[in-house]
């Protein structure tokens, strides 16, 4: 999993990694932002090779999601912080 912060958004890369791998990074990552500057995160998990990946973030629940917002883009959710 790789990760970028651009201004208020950290853009996360899950291609490659497992549902289940995909998901403790994930929770993982959210539940280490300490940045307030942070609002949103914007995942990227690309749709060609199937949709587990998409599924498993557009279903994702942790306490710090206030929000999800499906891109236009197939391959990339955003998740909007509390």
């Amino acid at each position: 999993m790789t990760t970028k912060k651009f201004g208020v958004t950290l853009q996360v890369d899950i291609h490659g990694m497992t549902s289940s791998e995909a998901k403790k990074s994930l929770e993982r990552l959210l539940s280490s932002i300490k940045d307030p500057t942070i609002k949103e995160v914007l995942v990227i998990h690309g749709y060609h090779n199937g949709n587990v990946l998409k599924n498993m973030v557009r279903k994702l629940k942790h306490p710090c999601i206030k929000q999800r917002v499906l891109s236009l883009n197939n391959g990339e959710t955003t998740l909007v912080l509390k």
